[in-house]
């Protein structure tokens, strides 16, 4: 929770000006292209799109597991599921430096769920690889629940890769136990002789490779990639992500960049491939997963802390409910109830949005993002956040929603585990009187929260789109009307 302040590191306002910036941007975002890294990685074999014999929702569960409710159809997209099988590795991983093989030759069967575009012409050459959180005791595929309308608008391809046991394994919920029909032949054990997740790296390995350069089934269709980004939210950042690249990424050279959701420990220095971590406010807070891990910025590493956002917010909530629901699996249990109301309004996939294109630039261009500042530290208690008089964090990014308030929003909740209520931060709407001491009239609260969209468009905190709906938001909402 300290000031980012990169020396020498240019945000695409000092290179193009403040009155292009967002033109240039959306532009540079269109236009880029690179050659893929090439690493000495196995060639899996695919085997599909595995048919879906019944509707989502259905009792027979032959279809797959959280199939997206968005009509990708209007949007030019397919959603496909492929299994993919071969020979994996297990490695000694050290904690900041180049893994090394214990032993080879374990046989594993899993699966990946892809979502392209169908055309060619849709696409813009960036798988977003994601390897899936397995918290909860089965797959969540969160970057696309969270940013899938950017992945589409942009024309990103997701990838989502069962690589740890819970995924496939796991009693009650796990691929096997939910559908054993459907994926009955899947195993990251080889045969049970792995106990633990030692596979999952030279799995996520090989499904780089699959859909890099397939031989056989191509999980990409028509598709060219000409890069590809690992991608992994909390757990999957944590035991995923940050592992690989301090140990398994200069082996295998198999990703362009890294983008670290909410979680992931301190990254090696020495490794040159860019790394992006974007933190929520529940992250840095005290009992969250980044303290005592920070690092400063760097020629290839960054990081953006979100005021006020919190590690699952209401857009989770809203979009991740009903498919547990439809698919007959567990919610994270918020028993007993929160303390304060839980779900932060404070869009932290705004800042997502503009991480994941604000990548695609620095890796092709060298074009680094803004730095930011940190969440501030309490100066009587630095495991604390510091907040301001209405109790809403200070520092960090700090998006229209949170910078000009209507309601107290954080990324702290309580009781602790098990409950997951430290997940959803609160949110506590101001009263009217509260209202009325902050903004005049409507348009003052309109013209406020115009100048902050602005200004985080202009940063690069925001993209152009998501400042429109802010503001429109603002604009259609009843602050500071009588």
């Amino acid at each position: 929770m300290c000031l980012k302040n990169v020396k020498g590191s240019k945000s695409l306002v000092n290179v193009v000006g403040v009155n292009a910036a967002k033109i240039v941007f959306a532009a540079l975002v269109a236009l880029v292209l690179v050659d893929p890294a090439s690493g000495a990685i196995p060639n899996p074999v695919v085997t599909g799109p595995v048919a879906a014999h019944a509707l989502p929702g259905d009792p027979s569960h032959d279809y797959p597991f959280f199939s997206t409710t968005s009509n990708l159809a209007k949007f030019g997209y397919v959603e496909e599921e492929f299994f993919f099988e071969g020979t994996a590795n297990r490695y000694n991983l050290p904690s900041l430096g180049n893994g090394s093989v214990i032993d080879t030759g374990h046989h594993y069967r899993t699966r990946m769920i892809v979502r392209r575009p169908a055309s060619p012409a849709r696409f813009n050459g960036t798988v977003l690889m994601e390897w899936q959180n397995v918290f909860a005791g089965y797959d969540f595929d969160l970057a696309w629940v969270m940013a899938s309308d950017h992945f589409i608008r942009r024309g990103y391809a997701w990838v989502g890769v069962s690589c740890q046991r819970a995924s496939v394994h796991q009693a009650g919920t796990g691929l096997k136990a939910w559908s054993p029909n459907r994926y009955g032949t899947l195993d990251v054990s080889d045969g049970g002789s792995i106990p633990d997740d030692a596979l999952s790296y030279d799995i996520y390995s090989q499904a780089a490779q699959a859909v890099r350069s397939a031989v056989g089934v191509s999980p990409m269709g028509p598709l060219s990639v000409r890069r590809v980004f690992a991608v992994g939210v909390s757990q999957a950042a944590i035991r995923g992500l940050a592992p690989y690249y301090n140990s398994i990424q200069s082996l295998s050279g198999a990703f362009d960049g890294f983008l670290l959701i909410g979680g992931g420990g301190v990254l090696r220095t020495d490794v040159s491939v860019k790394a992006f971590k974007l933190l929520s406010e529940t992250d840095v807070a005290i009992g969250g997963n980044q303290v005592g891990v920070s690092q400063p910025d760097s020629d290839h590493f960054r990081t953006w802390e979100v005021a006020g956002a919190a590690h699952l917010d209401h857009w989770f909530q809203q979009a991740v409910f009903p498919l547990q629901t439809r698919d007959g699996v567990p919610q994270i249990p918020d028993n007993p109830p929160c303390t304060n109301p839980p779900f932060s309004r404070v869009p932290y996939h705004f800042a997502l949005n503009a991480a994941i294109d604000h990548m695609l630039l620095w890796v092709n261009y060298g074009m680094a993002p803004a730095g930011a500042p940190g969440i501030t530290a309490d100066a009587g208690s630095p495991t604390l956040v510091a907040r301001d008089s209405y109790g809403n964090a200070l520092g960090g990014i700090r998006l229209p929603q949170h910078a000009i308030p209507t309601a107290v929003n954080t990324g702290v909740n309580s009781p602790p585990a098990p409950s997951a209520c430290r997940f959803f931060g609160s949110y506590q709407p101001f009263d009217q009187q509260t209202l009325d001491a902050l903004y005049r009239n409507h348009g003052s609260y309109v013209s406020a929260v115009t100048r902050s969209a602005v200004t985080n468009l202009l940063h690069g905190f925001l993209v152009l789109e998501d400042a429109i709906v802010t503001v429109q938001e603002a604009a259609q909402s009843d602050v500071g009307k009588p």
